[in-house]
């Protein structure tokens, strides 16, 4: 079964999967897995995502492959983004991280009480 059969199964409906085997070992992992937030989507959404992504984001190139409208193309981005949960790709420093800067000298004592008052 491909990735498209199952997510029309699913019907867009949350499920989990229980069972995880590697093809080129045999292995198999039982659980309680829950699906990468992308795997979540729709078949759709999943085939738009992925034609932004093959795109490199290209706006006027996905009017063109789906015939749509920038405005089209944009609510559908800002749609599916609604859906997905953001992703901090830049945490804030620990305590930690920034006593040692501030130990380094790489950072005044000002600009570390600054940052451990900004942390949440």
């Amino acid at each position: 079964m491909d990735w498209q059969e199952l997510t029309s199964l699913t019907r867009g409906r949350p499920f989990v999967v229980e069972r995880v085997r590697l093809a080129d070992s045999g292995v198999a992992i039982e659980g309680e897995f829950e699906l990468p937030q992308l795997a979540q989507l729709s078949v759709e959404d999943q085939v738009f995502v992925t034609a932004f992504v093959r795109c490199h984001g290209s706006i006027k190139e996905m009017e063109r492959i789906f015939g749509v409208s920038y405005p089209t193309i944009k609510g559908r981005l800002k749609r599916i983004s609604e859906t997905l949960d953001f992703v901090e790709t830049d945490p804030s420093p620990s305590r930690a991280d920034i006593i040692d800067r501030l130990r380094r000298g790489e950072i005044t004592a000002q600009q570390a009480l600054s940052e451990l008052e900004g942390r949440s």
